[in-house]
């Protein structure tokens, strides 16, 4: 199984922060943001990991990470040249992945849950796609991509729904098997000019072979100034937590 972080993008919702520098090389409270997927990856016992970026603060990444040895992963690097989707970020990884499975994450998306169990399951599983999903409130699912599930699998998927046609939103994170980079191939840019991984996603719905498994903790993407302060406080609460507290001894 190999693992694609997808650390592109303008960043222009968290502008003028991201005027000099990449949003995924922001602090999400003590770290840089890029820290959590590859931790995710890694926990997971993803080693070989992709980082796509786009051009303008590669090397950056490169200068942060090195080889990934801090993490225990093997780092590869490669350019987005320009910003066309989520699905085109992917497709810059084809020669990477080879006709391996492959884990997709975003750059920007903090997960709590250890997802080791389902990359295990999915490694079982011959073909096909595996999405992971949250249940968030209606208003909240019109940011995120939507998916509708029957039994085991997803039925219907849809970006950004001005109406959801459920409360489960599709988190950035993704398991493919080889064939996704054929199906992005057949893909059109969406009303947006973007090739949206919903998209990618449905060839797999349509063809009855997309899986889905439950988020039950903490997530949230930190690409917004609001996102990004509402994952930094989980983080915050969850450290102050793990902490021994000490009590005061007083002598009589």
């Amino acid at each position: 199984m190999k693992g694609i972080i997808l650390a592109g993008g303008t960043g222009s919702r968290m502008y003028p922060c991201t005027k000099v520098t990449n949003k995924h090389l922001l602090p999400v409270y003590n770290k840089p943001m890029i820290y959590y997927p590859i931790k995710t990856l890694a926990d997971a016992g993803v080693k070989d990991i992709l980082i796509v970026s786009g051009p303008g603060h590669a090397g950056d990444f490169l200068n942060l990470l090195g080889s990934g040895k801090e993490f225990g992963v093997d780092l590869a690097y490669d350019i987005q040249e320009e910003a066309g989707g989520i699905a085109q970020a992917l497709n810059v990884g084809r020669k990477f992945v080879g006709e391996d499975k492959v884990i997709v994450i975003l750059g920007d998306n903090i997960f709590e849950d250890d997802i080791f169990q389902f990359v295990q399951e999915f490694e079982k599983q011959e073909s096909g796609a595996r999405i992971f999903l949250k249940e968030v409130s209606i208003e909240s699912g019109r940011r995120f991509g939507c998916a509708v599930v029957e039994e085991d699998k997803v039925v219907y998927v849809e970006e950004k729904p001005r109406d959801p046609k459920s409360n489960l939103a599709i988190t950035g994170l993704y398991m493919f098997d080889s064939t996704v980079f054929e199906k992005i191939n057949r893909q059109s840019p969406s009303a947006r000019g973007e090739l949206e991984i919903t998209d990618a996603i449905d060839f797999y719905v349509k063809e009855g072979n997309c899986k889905y498994d439950i988020i039950k903790g903490f997530w949230s993407d930190a690409g917004t100034f609001e996102s990004l302060f509402k994952s930094s406080k989980f983080l915050i609460d969850k450290d102050l937590q793990s902490r021994p507290t000490f009590r005061q001894e007083t002598s009589s």
